[in-house]
């Protein structure tokens, strides 16, 4: 093979293995997309009930509040699905991302003074900092060692905001939001909706950067790291440099998320920083599928309303009439949820998203039979 066609080889690996039938498929999953996105943005406008998953109607503030948890919580294991979907980075210092959007504009709201918009924007300029610092340190190393580093770093973070320093985090209550600086649209149950909407932007934002970054240059890259990092070194890229991108970028989305939580939650809590709550983000990204942009949105919204709904389920007179063998557990959600985990580990290796493609090329490939079946 000549060095001409070696590097034609190498400029256009997504090209060679992307199959046919994927390319075909992309403008359907964008129109699929883009009209999901009108029914959510239309959704708070309608009297819909659905019992079981949402509290009540679609347009009253716990229901409202609860779908824009979900779409924020999808929101961050996109950002995590950057990290390990894309890069193959197993990180578990996600969170002090998500935490430092959190509490960097609670604070910065608190102590200064600053409208929103300048006091996120002062936010943002701190998190790609700290994810640049952060990131440029642990990825002198890959694997478990990566992993472990990340973690150091998270468990700064969350000492440091349980410690209180000069009283600016609020410790184990956590910090409530300066709503005195907030827009007034944007503060108290009555604007839940347009915190809904707040949230649906940043969901889409977060996806189309997602969605750019995959289809980048780095994002090639990364993703040719993930699977033979020194192959890449041989060609003469560098690794280091997409892969440090891609944790920033990561790290900026999740901070962008955080200052949507804090805005919906009307408060910081310690959890945000916590690596349970990275644990919570891969959780979401393996239940999904691993690699998988709606899966990641797909495992985000599942968990979500799990998590909110079977704490209601757990305190139901339903659960409390049960046999104590089938109460105890069936009144623990985490039960439930590490459960649904195993399961999908084992049965669905490609998770949620998997077994739906899976589904789907079956028809796609039962179709031309029946198509002859019926000719003939």
């Amino acid at each position: 093979m000549s060095a001409a066609q070696t590097r034609e080889d190498t400029r256009t690996p997504a090209v060679q293995r992307r199959p046919k039938s994927r390319r075909h498929r992309r403008p359907a999953a964008w129109a699929a997309g883009a009209a999901g996105i009108a029914v959510l943005a239309v959704l708070p406008l309608f009297n819909l009930s659905l019992p079981g998953i949402l509290p009540g109607p679609t347009y009253s503030p716990g229901s409202l509040q609860l779908m824009a948890l979900c779409m924020l919580m999808a929101a961050a294991a996109l950002t995590y699905h950057l990290l390990l979907g894309v890069a193959g980075m197993l990180s578990f210092g996600h969170a002090l991302y998500f935490g430092a959007g959190v509490y960097g504009l609670a604070i910065i709201l608190d102590r200064t003074g600053l409208p929103l918009l300048p006091a996120m924007a002062l936010t943002l300029m701190v998190v790609i900092v700290l994810a640049n610092l952060t990131g440029a340190v642990a990825l002198r190393v890959t694997g478990i060692p990566f992993a472990m580093v990340t973690l150091a770093f998270a468990q700064a973070g969350s000492v440091m905001v349980r410690r209180n320093p000069d009283g600016a985090t609020g410790g184990e209550e956590g910090l409530s939001l300066a709503t005195e600086h907030v827009p007034s649209f944007l503060v108290g149950v009555a604007n839940t909706r347009n915190l809904y909407w707040l949230a649906l932007a940043a969901l889409v934002t977060v996806f189309l950067v997602t969605a750019w970054i995959q289809r980048s240059r780095a994002g090639h890259v990364a993703a040719a790291v993930r699977e033979n990092e020194m192959r890449v070194r041989v060609l003469g890229l560098q690794p280091y440099l997409a892969k440090l991108l891609i944790f920033v970028v990561a790290g900026t989305l999740a901070g962008v998320v955080g200052m949507t939580y804090l805005l919906l939650q009307s408060g910081a809590v310690p959890r945000a920083v916590s690596s349970d709550f990275t644990i919570t983000l891969l959780v979401m990204v393996v239940l999904g599928g691993v690699g998988s942009r709606w899966g990641a949105v797909l495992g985000g919204v599942v968990y979500t309303l799990l998590d909110q709904r079977l704490t209601a389920l757990a305190n139901s007179e339903a659960i409390a009439g049960l046999p104590r063998i089938l109460q105890i557990p069936l009144s623990e959600p985490l039960f439930i949820l590490g459960t649904l985990f195993i399961l999908v580990v084992l049965f669905l290796p490609g998770g949620l998203a998997g077994a739906a493609a899976r589904l789907r090329n079956r028809e796609a490939a039962r179709r031309p039979q029946q198509i002859l079946e019926e000719a003939g």
